[in-house]
C-alpha cells in the first residue's frame, strides 16, 4: 500500500515538471527520486514516469559522480534516442496479454488483475515467438497491462446456509439479553493442535544478527513429547480467558472440563449471582451441534454448578466468526511466534502470558487427564439430558437444565 501511494505521489510530481525539463534533466531528477525511495525506487519512478530503468541508472552514477557525459551541452530533440520496444514491436503487449490471459485471476473487469506465470517464462515464450525482450522488461509491461502479484485469500466459506444470517442476529441478541441480565457468556473452541519438541513456528522474532534458533529439518512428532491441544474459554464481557492445554484427544469430555475449569478458576468469582450460562460454540470438532456426549458432558457440567446452560451454534462454515478466534487465538499465536514450543509448559506459561493493549488476560494449565475416543451414547442416557431446544433452529440453539440445583 505504502509503494502504491509513493508511486502515486512520484507520477504526480512528474506530470508537473515533465513540460519544462530536458532529457537530461528529467534523468537526474529521476534518479533523485529513485535514490530517495530507497530498495525498489528504479522500478518505481520507472512504472510511474515511463523513463527507462537504463536512464534513471545513468542518472544515478552522473548524481554519483561516478560518469560524466561525453557531450554535457548536447540534449537530443524530443523523439530522439531509441524508441521503446512497444513502438518498435507494435503487437507485443497484445501478444503478452494473450499469453496471461488463459491463466488470469479474478474480474476479467477489474483493473486489477494478476497472474501465476513467471517472468523468465513469459519473456522466453515471447522470445521464441520471436520478440526482443527481458524478464524485467515483462514486468513492466503486466504493470501497465494492470497486473499484479498477489497471494491467495481465504474468502469462501462454501455454500451458505440459507439461515446464516438468522442464526448471527439469534447470537447477537441472546449475548445481549445474557449481558445485560449480568450472566456470563463465553465463546469456545479448540485451537489448533501443536507439537511440542524443538519444531520450527512460524513467524520471526529479534535475535542477534546471523544467530537464528536451530530447530529439526522434519516435522516428525515426538514419541514422549507429542501434541498440546489448547481449548479456549473466552469471556466476552471482561475480556478475559480460561485455556485448558490437553495431551490426549480433543473430545466432548475435554472441552466441558475446560468450560468447568474456567468456571472454578475465572468465571465463578466474576459472576457469584450467575443463575444461567450461554455458550457460542462451532458446529463441529469436540463440542459439534450433533454430538451426543458434547450433550451428557453439559448436562453434568448443569448439575454439578446448577447453572442452565444455553449453547448457541454458528452455522456450518462461518468458525471464523466465533470471538474467540480473534479475541484470543490469534494473540496466543502471534505471542509465541518464531518460538519453538519446548515444552508443554513453555506452551502453557507462553499462553498465560498473552495480553493484548485491549486489556486481554489469560489463564492457562495442563490438563494430565485421558479422554478416550470412541465413546458411545446410548438412547437411555441422551434421554436423561433435560434438553430444551429454540423455536428457531433447535439443531443450534438449546437449553440445558440442572436435575437439582448444586449443593
Amino acid at each position: 500500500m505504502r509503494t502504491n501511494s509513493m508511486e502515486a505521489a512520484v507520477r504526480r510530481r512528474f506530470a508537473v515538471v515533465e513540460s519544462v525539463l530536458n532529457e537530461r534533466q528529467r534523468r537526474l531528477w529521476a534518479a533523485a527520486e529513485a535514490n530517495a525511495a530507497g530498495y525498489g525506487g528504479v522500478s518505481m519512478v520507472a512504472r510511474a514516469t515511463g523513463i527507462s530503468r537504463r536512464a534513471i541508472h545513468v542518472g544515478l552514477r552522473e548524481l554519483a559522480g561516478e560518469t560524466e557525459p561525453l557531450f554535457p551541452m548536447r540534449i537530443r530533440r524530443p523523439g530522439g534516442g531509441r524508441k521503446r520496444l512497444t513502438v518498435q514491436q507494435p503487437t507485443l503487449k497484445e501478444e503478452l496479454d494473450a499469453l496471461v490471459e488463459p491463466t488470469a485471476r479474478g474480474d476479467p473487469q477489474s483493473p486489477l488483475r494478476w497472474t501465476c506465470q513467471g517472468l523468465r517464462r513469459l519473456a522466453a515464450e515471447l522470445q521464441r515467438k520471436g520478440f526482443r525482450i527481458g524478464r524485467q522488461t515483462v514486468a513492466d509491461l503486466l504493470h501497465e497491462l494492470g497486473y499484479s502479484l498477489q497471494a491467495n485469500r481465504k474468502t469462501q466459506e462454501g455454500a451458505a446456509h440459507p439461515d446464516r444470517n438468522a442464526q448471527f442476529e439469534s447470537i447477537n441478541r441472546r449475548v445481549k439479553q445474557f449481558q445485560r441480565r449480568g450472566q456470563p457468556v463465553i465463546s469456545v473452541d479448540t485451537k489448533k493442535k501443536e507439537l511440542v519438541g524443538n519444531f520450527r513456528n512460524g513467524g520471526r522474532e529479534w535475535r542477534p544478527h546471523g544467530q537464528p534458533l536451530e530447530v529439526q529439518v522434519h516435522d516428525f512428532q515426538d514419541a514422549d513429547l507429542g501434541k498440546a491441544i489448547p481449548y479456549g474459554v473466552y469471556d466476552l464481557t471482561h475480556n478475559e480467558a480460561w485455556v485448558s492445554v490437553g495431551i490426549d484427544h480433543d473430545t466432548a469430555e475435554f472441552a466441558v472440563e475446560s468450560i468447568r475449569r474456567w468456571w472454578r478458576k475465572m468465571g465463578q468469582r466474576r459472576f457469584p449471582q450467575a443463575t444461567r450460562l450461554l455458550v457460542t460454540a462451532d458446529s463441529g470438532g469436540s463440542n459439534s451441534a450433533r454430538c451426543r456426549l458434547w450433550k451428557v458432558a453439559l448436562q453434568h457440567f448443569a448439575d454439578e454448578t446448577g447453572l442452565k446452560v444455553t449453547i448457541t451454534h454458528f452455522p456450518p462454515g462461518t468458525s471464523k466468526w466465533n470471538k474467540i478466534e480473534h479475541r484470543l487465538f490469534c494473540h496466543i499465536t502471534h505471542n509465541w511466534r518464531g518460538q519453538p514450543l519446548l515444552t508443554r509448559q513453555i506452551i502453557v506459561q507462553l499462553i498465560g502470558r498473552t495480553t493484548t493493549r485491549a486489556g486481554l488476560k489469560v489463564k492457562a494449565a495442563l490438563d494430565h487427564r485421558k479422554y478416550p475416543k470412541g465413546i458411545k451414547v446410548a438412547d437411555r442416557d441422551l434421554q436423561q439430558v433435560r434438553l430444551q431446544t429454540a423455536a428457531f433452529h433447535g439443531d443450534w440453539n438449546y437449553t440445558i437444565s440442572p436435575h437439582k440445583h448444586a449443593g
